[in-house]
């Protein structure tokens, strides 16, 4: 559950980036992203390798807040952020492994020149 910056639009934020790296020992399953206000259905967004817990080597994720926005989320009033591992809509028990996170961050677009 988010406290600040629960405003994703501020100061014209159009991505969130999350740096991961997980083992290829990992047992392979999708990994998604989602976020939700406090009322409302997340919007979930899974990374385009199906296999990306197997990655191991840093590895940058370019979210464009649009794909939240999309599913019907109000990124001026942002709640909750979730990373999970498999289908978050059918969840299943079992898996292994380990996914390490880093640099969690809203970014601007650079200013064209």
């Amino acid at each position: 559950t988010l406290t600040y910056p629960r405003n994703w639009t501020e100061k014209d934020a159009d991505r969130l980036v999350i740096w991961f790296k997980g083992d290829w020992i990992n047992v392979a399953v999708p990994m998604y992203v989602a976020i939700a206000n406090t009322t409302g259905t997340p919007a979930v967004v899974n990374h385009d390798n199906p296999e990306a817990t197997r990655i191991g080597v840093w590895t940058e994720w370019v979210i464009p807040l649009q794909a939240f926005a999309d599913q019907g989320v109000d990124l001026t009033d942002v709640n909750t952020l979730s990373i999970g591992f498999g289908n978050k809509a059918n969840p299943q028990a079992g898996g292994s492994g380990k996914v390490v996170f880093d640099d969690i961050r809203l970014y601007t677009a650079p200013a064209e020149q």
